[in-house]
């Protein structure tokens, strides 16, 4: 029997979540609340039961907004989703609901990001690759694994005078967030919705800081997940480019989670040509590909919403011009559609 999920169930889908090592961090129950209280969408989260136990999951979020399209989407505002599922047909019963479900709704068409390729039969886009790397259990190790060049650049934050902080409240960090992301012409994410994945997920979700002298430099959402780390959400002030700040900062987020016993260092995902993706590389990473599939509805052809889109190349500019403030008050209107 499929089930949409309900408060009372959350332990059990996290339960759930905790035995299978395909599931990821964002698999997990907090971010159905976190995306229905940041933006207001309608959340699917479909489970398999049988005899009172959960054999399968699909997180489904339902975004349905003027300019940017009408999509199911597993999971949004996230880089890994998808089924996970006991056997084939269990996993093929809740892929059949859910484009059934996408069907009902009306959507143009229902996107599931996986890490791995599971239905060749549908279309997906060739444009996202993720960053991720066994770490030593030696600090040092890791140092010296970081490819000559970037590794100066650590040095060079280091030998700045910079030190990292863990903050206990999202205020840094999302100033030094939206000021990049203003500079990168892409709309800034309210600092509500921070605030909320730090209550959320509590112990999971940590915020280093890079400062001098007490003057923020750069900052990072970091999610922690069995033995992973994912800096997520990050960004540097105008002060970083200089002292070398987000490259000490992504350092400070390995040693950090070396000292504390993490495996895995998760860098997330880039699209492949950009300056993100070649910053990944420098630190040794290999991009490894995602397989964001489509199950098409509506729609005949898959959607475009990124910002190599040549269509939206006159509002980068655009937006890159405005004062911080604005930013920071237009931004959360368009990016809570742009999950």
């Amino acid at each position: 029997m499929i089930k949409t999920l309900d408060a009372a169930d959350y332990q059990r889908w996290d339960d759930y979540v905790s035995t299978k090592p395909e599931a990821t961090f964002f698999h997990q129950a907090g971010w159905k609340e976190v995306i229905e209280k940041s933006f207001g969408h309608k959340t699917y989260y479909l489970y398999a039961e049988q005899a009172g136990k959960v054999i399968g999951i699909f997180p489904l979020v339902h975004i349905n907004s003027l300019l940017f399209g009408n999509t199911l989407v597993s999971n949004a505002f996230c880089v890994y989703g998808g089924i996970v599922a006991d056997d084939e047909k269990i996993y093929s019963e809740l892929d059949t609901y859910a484009c059934q479900l996408a069907k009902e709704l009306g959507v143009d068409c229902m996107e599931v990001r996986n890490r791995e390729r599971k239905s060749p039969d549908r279309p997906f886009k060739d444009l996202y690759v993720t960053f991720r790397k066994e770490l030593d259990p030696d600090v040092e190790k890791n140092l010296l694994a970081i490819p000559r060049k970037q590794r100066a650049m650590v040095r060079k934050g280091i030998d700045a005078g910079l030190v990292s902080v863990i903050d206990d409240n999202v205020d840094r960090l999302h100033l030094a967030y939206s000021e990049s992301v203003r500079n990168l012409g892409t709309p800034v994410f309210s600092k509500k919705y921070f605030q909320t994945l730090k209550d959320l997920f509590a112990e999971q979700c940590e915020i280093l800081t890079v400062e001098r002298d007490g003057q923020i430099i750069a900052s990072v959402m970091n999610f922690y997940f069995r033995d992973e780390v994912l800096p997520y959400y990050g960004g540097g002030t105008s002060l970083a480019r200089d002292v070398k700040g987000n490259d000490f900062m992504y350092w400070e987020v390995m040693r950090r989670a070396t000292e504390k016993g993490v495996k895995i260092f998760d860098y997330g995902r880039s699209k492949i040509g950009t300056g993100s993706y070649s910053f990944k590389k420098n630190w040794g990473f290999n991009p490894e590909p995602l397989f964001y599939e489509f199950h098409l509805v509506k729609s005949d052809s898959l959607p475009d919403i990124n910002p190599l889109n040549p269509k939206y190349q006159l509002f980068i500019a655009a937006w890159k011009r405005l004062p911080l403030f604005a930013s920071q008050l237009l931004g959360p209107i368009l990016s809570k559609d742009l999950g």
